[in-house]
């Protein structure tokens, strides 16, 4: 952290936005873009692109806003609609329409300050053969696993220290609301009493607890992403023609993520050409196999892994930035207070 802060602190206010400069690119650790195609909008403007790592997209967030009278870069890029709302509070963005949002969908268009870049949905992932080995079928909504034959077989993420964590938090409260005869509150409570194990992370769920896939562990569902299933193909060894797993598409949570211009850049022109860049098809079409998620430029194309093997949820869930930021802390207190006591 104390790196990041250096690198940032030696980029130039003063300097005026004219012809070719250095643009400074905050993201999140899990960024990741083929270098010849950042060459190639360096080639196509001038411009030099200083890349900065600041950790999860909470992290980063937490960051920009410390340093906002000396912004630690000129665009961020990773900001996802879960942290949306603290950042536009804090002022962090200038307002800027890209000529490319005439080819995303207006529902991943939730604020003119930030621009989609891309998107994924957090899901309820399955073995099929674990499942099948048991002699169970799919459970088809997220209340069936509280039912007694799917005990002890779900392993999910801590919202308080992971992203797909949080959002499966959040799907279950649009699910379930928070008022009625069986609240998100209950259950969760009836998860707790049917043995579902919480790990930390995402990592210690998927690869540690999972059966499926490239997973080692012993459950047969877990909360991952609709992108899962194609990974596991791309990356078998050896290759294999079907996914081993599966979506659930009940209670999948959508994740936008966005890339704007930070206020007070020195070099606002620059900054609006790397967002111009980014919602290009040539980053557009890289993403999927680089991070896994769906361009949001509906004019890219995607690889035949994702076609063929990502199933897109018909009706995900899409909270309103502002009624996470006002919720979020306390939905993870009342969840933590259910796990501890349940």
């Amino acid at each position: 952290m104390v790196g990041l802060l250096l690198i940032a602190g030696c980029g130039g206010s003063g300097s005026e936005d004219t012809g070719p400069t250095t643009v400074r690119l905050v993201t999140h650790d899990s960024f990741e873009i083929s270098d010849e195609i950042l060459a190639a909008f360096e080639e196509e403007t001038g411009h030099t692109v200083e890349r900065l790592s600041a950790g999860d997209a909470g992290t980063m967030v937490n960051q920009a806003i410390l340093t906002k009278d000396n912004p630690i870069a000129d665009v961020m890029f990773g900001i996802d609609n879960t942290f949306l709302g603290r950042a536009l509070e804090e002022d962090l963005f200038e307002e800027y329409r890209s000529p490319g949002l005439d080819n995303v969908p207006a529902s991943l268009q939730l604020d003119p300050r930030v621009t989609p870049i891309d998107f994924g949905d957090v899901c309820l992932n399955y073995d099929v053969a674990g499942l099948s080995e048991r002699d169970l079928p799919p459970p088809t909504t997220l209340r069936d696993l509280t039912k007694p034959e799917y005990s002890g077989l779900l392993v999910v993420e801590h919202p308080g220290t992971s992203s797909p964590g949080l959002a499966f938090l959040m799907s279950t409260v649009a699910v379930f609301g928070e008022e009625g005869d069986y609240p998100w509150q209950s259950f969760w409570s009836d998860l707790v009493a049917n043995d579902v194990l919480v790990t930390a992370g995402w990592e210690d769920a998927y690869y540690g607890a999972f059966s499926g896939g490239a997973g080692e562990g012993d459950r047969p569902i877990v909360v991952s992403y609709a992108s899962s299933p194609p990974a596991e193909v791309i990356y078998a060894d050896p290759p294999v023609s079907e996914a081993p797993t599966r979506v659930i598409q009940d209670g999948c949570f959508r994740q936008i993520e966005f890339a704007g211009v930070m206020s007070g850049t020195p070099v606002p022109e620059a900054a609006r050409d790397l967002i111009d860049f980014m919602l290009s098809l040539p980053f557009q079409e890289d993403i999927p196999l680089n991070m896994f998620v769906f361009p949001a430029n509906q004019e890219a194309q995607l690889p035949d892994e994702f076609v063929n093997y990502t199933e897109v949820p018909a009706s995900p869930v899409l909270m309103q930035p502002e009624i996470i930021d006002a919720n979020r802390s306390r939905w993870i207190e009342e969840w933590i207070e259910i796990v501890a006591t349940s």
